[in-house]
């Protein structure tokens, strides 16, 4: 291959396809709605693509645009190369990048690519003397395959929180999950079963937003892919069995200063967090509403946010429990000060959602807002008039409602970008219309012979 006018980083990955046989190029993106999409190319397309980058069809693509404004172009990132794992045993070699999306009428970035979105919150940050690290912790569930391979909602184990085999009859495919990932370049800290039959997190090292946002696509499609090989399907959505644990992705989040140290921590504070991540807290508390609506994207995520199933549902903070929306986590050394919010789910768009977390910090850094005190106690146990007491709102109780609040609260909905606001709301209006029109089995079940 010629590597004409290109970065070193675009020579070591030619080097790399003609070293390791690569035959295909998957060309990756993200819609709006959190959807991996893919353009294959041959590899040899990869100078071509890396130069000029690959034409695609942009108005087949959910919230991108109209069919009279269609043609798009791809251009790979060359740091997100990686071979994907389960074509390794093929006779072809495949590979992926993921790439950002240009308008070709302007030449200039798409500002409906979700990438996109989350590449202008960094630019915030960096402005006000900032980098962002986040580590996402996605749950997902493993189901057994009927006889025509669709997928059902039969678990494969009986394990709980922390089981060992024979319970847990995952650890294999967790195993080969993890090998994947590995190879893909993700550090794995930790894996294991979660509380619900089925159910199981993996955890990789926290990194910088962008590259966290792309792992967590990484991370879907690579568990989805393997689970597939032992004959289970893998799923992200956030409540498939009633009335037992969901699916969440808490995520953690810190600032950096531009000299490497964390500007979350402060040795001399009660809780040893910074002057800005309390104000970073009470941002994320003040907007919580509206990120909620791109946190907990589905009808089905809030099933989930209920009491009593250890989600986080009221807005509050503390170092102690986890029944607050955020967690300050126990921190062993002062790189490692953060905090956690708990109510993302597995099935949001990870651009987006960390694009408003970090707007919404941001503004309460900018603002200077006043974090409130920690709550100790176990919210879960609180009556209404307590919670009112302390001052304690809950997060909307379905989808309708919290599209409402991401309309009303404007710092979110500007910090998408008009396209993307305007075009998420649409999708999300339609989808609970849908929901709201719809007559379910537990209906059928509970009335149709009653009345």
């Amino acid at each position: 291959m010629t590597s004409g006018n290109l970065t070193d980083t675009e020579r070591a990955v030619l080097d790399e396809i003609e070293e390791k046989d690569v035959d295909f190029l998957r060309l990756q993106f993200t819609d709006i709605l959190g959807t991996v999409k893919n353009v294959s190319v041959p590899a040899r397309q990869a100078e071509k693509a890396f130069a000029e980058g690959i034409y695609f069809d942009g108005s087949s693509i959910e919230g991108f645009v109209r069919i009279q404004e269609s043609d798009m172009r791809l251009k790979p990132d060359p740091d997100t190369f990686a071979i994907l794992p389960w074509r390794q045993k093929e006779e072809s070699v495949s590979a992926r990048m993921i790439c950002d999306v240009y308008d070709t009428s302007t030449g200039e970035p798409f500002e409906g690519d979700p990438r996109r979105v989350l590449k202008n919150a960094l630019d915030r940050a960096h402005e006000m003397g900032y980098t962002v690290n986040a580590a996402p912790e996605p749950e997902f569930f493993l189901f057994e395959e009927d006889e025509d391979g669709r997928a059902t909602t039969k678990t494969n184990d009986a394990g709980g929180y922390f089981d060992l085999a024979p319970k847990d009859l995952a650890s294999d495919v967790r195993r080969d999950i993890i090998y994947g990932l590995e190879s893909m370049g993700f550090e794995v800290e930790a894996s294991h079963h979660e509380v619900a039959q089925g159910q199981h997190e993996i955890n990789f090292e926290y990194d910088d937003a962008l590259t966290t946002a792309d792992n967590v696509g990484t991370f879907r499609t690579v568990v989805r892919a393997i689970a597939a090989q032992h004959d289970l399907h893998a799923t992200f959505m956030p409540k498939p069995i009633p009335r037992i644990n969901g699916s969440g992705m808490h995520t953690h989040l810190s600032l950096f200063t531009e000299d490497g140290e964390n500007a979350f921590h402060d040795e001399d504070d009660e809780f040893n967090l910074s002057e800005e991540a309390h104000a970073f807290t009470a941002g994320i508390l003040e907007h919580a509403p509206a990120i909620t609506a791109i946190a907990n994207p589905t009808v089905n995520s809030y099933k989930r946010l209920v009491p009593g199933y250890e989600a986080p549902v009221y807005v509050a903070w503390s170092d102690r429990n986890r029944s607050a929306l955020i967690r300050k986590p126990a921190a062993r050394v002062p790189a490692a000060s953060r905090v956690e919010l708990r109510s993302p789910d597995p099935s949001c768009n990870p651009y987006l959602a960390l694009a408003v977390m970090i707007h919404a910090g941001l503004d309460g850094i900018e603002n200077d807002l006043d974090c409130p005190d920690p709550v100790r106690e176990n919210i879960y146990d609180f009556d209404e008039a307590k919670r009112e007491e302390y001052g304690i709102d809950t997060l909307p109780s379905n989808l309708g409602e919290a599209v409402d609040a991401l309309e009303e609260d404007e710092a979110i909905y500007d910090a998408l970008g008009d396209h993307v606001s305007a075009k998420f709301v649409e999708a999300k209006r339609q989808e609970y219309k849908d929901y709201l029109v719809d007559v379910s089995d537990w209906e059928l079940d509970r009335y149709l012979e009653t009345f």
